[in-house]
């Protein structure tokens, strides 16, 4: 429990605040300065942040969430390994990349630098981005065919690079000579050793004008407030277990399902994430650390309960992780990570945020922070071979950060709105990739049916199609999870967002329609042998002519799609956002022929007819004293928990029960299974996977859209403890 210093002139703890606040800003800006990587400087995988002696996250950067924390375990191991030998001293700076020692997969690389005053370490600095090869069996460092770490690039645990000042050549030779770009990393290493320095410079000025001791003291009450308002808010909201489950298809070896489960466990001013439920890891790259599940839990908490509240470590303290090793969201040593950041550490994020959003759903002045999942999967894209000038090349495609954003209890999501775990996104413009790569893009546009259907909509996600420029050939690694699994979960009756769609398109007419002065936008417009490629197809030769497309996936809805306005459908399909058919078959609305006017008896027939087929009846409604029962909590959007005839239950929004709060409500509500085709055009389902319709068996509400295991049983989304 903290104990706020409450000693210290206010007016000089906000002036600081401010100014440590400030210098993480200027590190940052020095690190997108100095770097030439498009990673850094167009896109947004990187982070920094300022650090006490003991490695303690202080500030942090809002790149990406989960970098910072990372940094933090680094700098401990740090401490407990080199103390001694070779020891920690003024000018020096250590990089570490080791998933076993608080990097989250090998490519997030880190220099962090011990800061010293008057002789005394007081601080650290650190700054990481992700480096597009730091070696391995495949080029770009993601290595699907791995089974040990051995096999994934070179993995520091943490090693001396400069030295009182000085970058030791020994050192630097060694780390860019495993990379196939060592340009590219070695001026990413010399931005991070800058920002190190402006921030260590910074942070000695403000020492030498307010002293050590002052700043010391602010730096801890930083911490200490941070935690103790979110302990507050904990204590606001009420009590219970919410679980959330999300899934991980293709190991890089075999189409294999794994499970990641959250049991989220609230007491008081706590929060304890299980995640004994999960797969046990895999024998392939998708699996995370401990480094990776915490920045996971990290990406969901801080946003939703912490989103007025100064990151730091303190958000953490009142959190509890459970995961037993050998789990694939805490695997043990050699087991390959090198993909954890887009497998089960997002995949963590993703369970992170239902949970949280489940949690605040209950609470009136908390509810619109609930979210269903953004951009459920990175459908990662790299590229690599040799230029048009002869020489090797690299480039990490970011362009699926640009997904969906999930819809909240009252508004849409944003279209393109990015990743939850990315506050800050962006994406390199088309024009610096075809610099940077010899590609040619096609498009780069909004997708379709993207975003999950709802009372309130996903946002919709992007795609991209491209082809080969100026070179024989390239090689393309196409590495992602979501093909087979829509990761974007919608909340309380809404649909998750699309699947990510790949194709390729070779033997084409595509170079004859450029002659012609046709300018084709994708594999529909172009002649040739069309292949939908699956999860994780690996390394991919593409040849001049040869188009390669993907969409990825859009944000979760939220709430029954028969609630949403048919007048703001109409402009979805107008604004083409959804087509003509999804306004029909999933949000039940008729438009004129050749028009958006929406006919509003043909509707209101549709819609009746879609309940009565959800629950094989006409609708029986509760009367209106069971709708208007004393409401305890609200149970998100539909369901409450009522106090009736002097008993708890939990009631739909219509007044029909569905049982005691003791037990799971679904096994009271109508099950409907339901095709992959009736969630949505984007949408595949892995074999052993189901989509199942939760809905109230008197008006016929969706109350839970499950996508789920065949054998599993529905998941008890939110246990009340009263």
């Amino acid at each position: 429990m903290a104990v706020i210093d409450e000693n210290i002139d206010p007016i000089i703890y906000e002036v600081l605040r401010n100014k440590l606040l400030a210098i993480t800003e200027e590190q940052r800006i020095a690190l997108r300065a100095v770097s030439g990587s498009p990673v850094v400087t167009e896109a947004t995988d990187y982070n920094n942040g300022l650090y006490l002696a003991d490695g303690t996250v202080a500030t942090m950067g809002r790149q990406v969430i989960s970098q910072a924390g990372a940094m933090s375990l680094m700098i401990k191991n740090l401490l407990s390994s080199r103390a001694q030998n070779p020891g920690v001293k003024p000018g020096d700076m250590f990089l570490v990349n080791d998933p076993y020692r608080g990097a989250i997969h090998q490519n997030d690389v880190a220099v962090v630098g011990p800061v010293f005053y008057r002789g005394q370490l007081v601080a650290w600095a650190g700054a990481g981005a992700h480096e597009v090869d730091v070696g391995g069996m495949d080029f770009a460092s993601w290595c699907p065919k791995a089974k040990e770490v051995y096999q994934e690039g070179l993995r520091v645990p943490a090693v001396k690079i400069v030295e009182d000042g000085e970058v030791r050549q020994d050192i630097w030779d060694l780390i860019l000579g495993a990379s196939r770009l060592p340009a590219m990393l070695g001026l990413d290493l010399k931005a991070m050793i800058a920002a190190n320095h402006v921030a260590a410079e910074r942070l000695v000025a403000l020492f030498d004008r307010y002293t050590i001791e002052v700043v010391q003291r602010v730096m801890g009450k930083l911490l200490d407030e941070s935690e103790e308002r979110l302990r507050r808010r904990l204590r606001e909201l009420p009590d219970g277990v919410y679980r959330a489950r999300d899934y991980l298809e293709h190991d890089g070896h075999e189409n294999c399902l794994y499970t990641i489960a959250l049991q989220m466990i609230k007491k008081g001013d706590r929060l304890i994430f299980d995640f004994s439920g999960s797969s046990p890891q895999a024998p392939g790259f998708i699996n995370c650390t401990e480094a990776g599940l915490i920045s996971g839990i990290a990406s969901g908490v801080f946003p939703i309960l912490a989103y007025d509240i100064l990151w730091n470590e303190g958000v953490l303290r009142p959190l509890e992780v459970v995961c037993p090793k050998g789990r694939i969201c805490n695997a043990e040593f050699p087991a390959p990570v090198g993909a954890a950041t887009v497998e089960a550490v997002w995949c963590v994020k993703n369970v992170a945020i239902s949970a949280c959003s489940r949690l605040v759903s209950c609470h009136p002045a908390y509810r619109q922070e609930a979210i269903a999942v953004s951009d459920g999967c990175m459908a990662t894209l790299n590229f690599g071979g040799k230029n048009q000038y002869g020489e090797p090349f690299g480039h990490h495609m970011l362009d699926p950060l640009a997904g969906g954003f999930g819809a909240y209890l009252d508004q849409d999501g944003l279209d393109v709105g990015g990743s939850f775990s990315c506050p800050l996104p962006n994406i390199a413009n088309v024009e610096t990739n075809e610099n940077f790569a010899p590609i040619l893009y096609l498009r780069r546009s909004f997708t379709r049916d993207s975003g999950g259907p709802g009372k309130h909509q996903g946002g919709r996600s992007a795609g991209i199609a491209l082809t080969v420029h100026g070179v024989p050939d390239l090689h393309a690694l196409i590495m992602t999870h979501g093909v087979e699994v829509p990761n974007s979960a919608g909340l309380f009756g809404g649909y998750p967002g699309s699947c990510v769609v790949q194709s390729l398109l070779t033997s084409s007419n595509l170079l004859e329609r450029f002659r012609a002065g046709i300018l084709p936008t994708g594999v529909h417009d172009v002649e040739g042998e069309r292949e939908t490629l699956g999860p994780k197809p690996g390394s991919v030769l593409l040849r001049p002519g040869d188009v390669f497309e993907v969409t990825w996936q859009g944000g979760g809805g939220v709430g029954d799609p028969l609630g949403r306005n048919p007048a703001q459908v109409a402009m979805d399909v107008a604004e083409g956002k959804i087509s003509a058919q999804v306004a029909r078959q999933i949000y039940g609305v008729v438009l004129e022929q050749g028009s958006y006017r929406v006919l509003e008896e043909e509707t209101v027939a549709l819609r009746r007819a879609i309940v009565e087929e959800r629950l094989g009846k006409k609708p029986d409604p509760g009367d209106q004293a069971g709708a208007s029962a004393p409401v305890i909590s609200a149970l998100g959007e539909g369901l409450s928990l009522v106090r009736r005839d002097g008993k708890s239950e939990v009631a739909c929004r219509c007044g029909v029960s569905l049982g005691g709060p003791d037990k799971n409500w679904k096994e009271r509500a109508v099950a409907r299974r339901i095709s992959p085709q009736e969630l949505g055009p984007l949408i595949r389902l892995h074999q052993d996977l189901e989509a199942v319709q939760h809905l109230c068996p008197g008006c016929g509400s969706l109350l839970s859209l499950e996508v789920k295991r065949l054998d599993e049983t529905p998941l008890w989304e939110i246990s009340l403890s009263f």
